[in-house]
């Protein structure tokens, strides 16, 4: 099992693009070997309770099959990650389905192998074949998508300020995600991580208060 952070420059240079590759949906793969049956599933996720949620879902499922193995990554800079080889020998499940989503430079995703054994072993280097490519099938049937990385803030304002502050969220075009208006207002947004400096001196040339 290996949990953590990864820091490296090719992760400072895929936020400094402020864009990151997910799943647009779930999908799934399938390998065999030696009548042992590999079922692969890989879901887009945000949170470490959606991945739980996930794995226990699975495990309910296919609560007769012999190993759960599972590996996730979470973050715009792939910082976040997880493989579990549950119960297989360490290394062989988790840490070839992790190389897999970063093969395919995926974030915010989780793939899970359901394996039923077969009756033969296939040794260690057999069964890393098999779970990267079991994974490797799930992630080839994915429907893979670009998001674009965001910051949230607000905007602190009076009910003179309105337009100055939305002629700003329409240049910029700002993602409204929440609003309050009264003699004090207050403005919820989302900004693409490129343009946030632009932003903040832009609220700040017209005297506006960001949080």
């Amino acid at each position: 099992m290996a949990k953590g952070k990864k820091e490296n420059p090719s992760v400072e240079k895929e936020v400094a693009s402020d864009t990151y590759l997910t799943l647009a949906k779930p999908s799934q793969g399938l390998y065999k070997e030696k009548g042992s049956k590999f079922l692969a599933f890989a879901y887009p996720v945000q949170t470490e309770a959606q991945i739980k949620e996930h794995v226990e879902a699975l495990r309910k499922e296919y609560y007769d099959a012999r190993h759960h193995c599972y590996a996730y990554v979470l973050g715009a800079g792939q910082e976040v990650y997880r493989a579990n080889d549950d119960g297989e020998p360490s290394g062989t499940a988790g840490r070839p389905i992790h190389g897999q989503i970063l093969s395919q430079k995926l974030t915010d995703i989780l793939v899970v192998v359901v394996r039923y054994f077969g009756g033969i072993k296939l040794g260690v280097s057999g069964l890393i074949n098999a779970y990267k490519t079991a994974a490797a099938d799930a992630l080839n049937q994915a429907q893979i998508v670009e998001k674009i990385v965001t910051k949230r803030h607000k905007v602190r304002f009076s009910y003179e300020e309105m337009n100055k502050v939305m002629r700003i969220v329409k240049d910029l075009q700002l993602q409204v995600l929440g609003q309050e208006a009264g003699e004090r207002c207050e403005l919820e947004f989302a900004v693409r991580l490129a343009q946030e400096e632009m932003c903040v001196r832009k609220f700040g040339e017209e005297r506006l208060e960001i949080l």
